[in-house]
């Protein structure tokens, strides 16, 4: 899942994130949207972008099904990883 969002100094990412995991699941469970759904699954990525990216940023979650026909999530969040300088521990991918 993708949210590009611009995020107020005051509010802190890890808050946001807490946030917007307790609402979906609530919603998610309440109209029984995916039977077998028990819940997000633990820790988030976050990469910050210049303002002057938002267009291409935009154009690029919007086709992000086309993008993971190409390579599955887990592919293309290893080489966001990579090509931001992210170390990282294959334990905690998917």
């Amino acid at each position: 899942m993708y949210i590009i969002t611009h995020l107020h100094p005051s509010v802190s990412l890890a808050s946001l994130v807490k946030d917007i995991k307790l609402a979906t699941s609530q919603f998610i469970k309440t109209n029984d949207l995916l039977p077998a759904f028990s819940g997000w699954q633990n820790g988030y990525g976050a990469f910050t972008y210049d303002v002057s990216a938002k267009d291409n940023l935009i154009a690029y979650v919007k086709n992000q099904k086309e993008h993971h026909s190409k390579r599955n999530f887990r592919e293309e969040y290893i080489q966001l990883l990579n090509d931001h300088g992210v170390a990282y521990d294959e334990k905690y991918l998917l």
